[in-house]
């Protein structure tokens, strides 16, 4: 038996901010744009990753949350508390420099980490952390 990661969720407040990150800064394809009920959800993922898709989702994306959820979402969101992804290129320090001259928001330069890889990090315009890595050769 096989099993394979599909979908990974990213919570946005703003899917034209998210897109032009998203697709614009890191260069993902835009893959679905779905509206409901007053909600959207555009699916991105990497041109060389057929298999994974990242969706980028509101906040709560319940129609029924309660008003005092979805205000602490927005809150946490706000905070960075929410957590986004991890990807894995081949070059951190290209990325890095291709992310930053789009206007990222830089969270760490390039650094070679005790765990194995070089990284970075930024903050996507809802505030989520996303991370770069490269194993570091051996």
């Amino acid at each position: 038996m096989e099993i394979n990661l599909a979908q990974c969720f990213i919570a946005v407040d703003d899917h034209d901010k998210a897109l032009a990150f998203y697709r614009d800064a890191l260069g993902l394809e835009v893959r679905n744009d779905v509206g409901f009920e007053g909600m959207r959800w555009v699916t991105v993922g990497s041109p060389t990753q057929a298999g994974v898709e990242i969706v980028l989702e509101p906040p709560l994306a319940d129609p029924n949350a309660t008003e005092s959820d979805r205000q602490a979402m927005a809150e946490l969101m706000a905070k960075g508390h929410l957590r986004g992804v991890i990807f894995r290129t081949d070059d951190v320090d290209a990325a890095f420099e291709r992310i930053r001259a789009a206007g990222g928001e830089v969270l760490q330069e390039p650094m070679d980490q005790p765990y194995g890889v070089r990284d970075c990090a930024f903050r996507d315009p809802a505030g989520n952390m996303i991370r770069f890595n490269q194993p570091r050769k051996k």
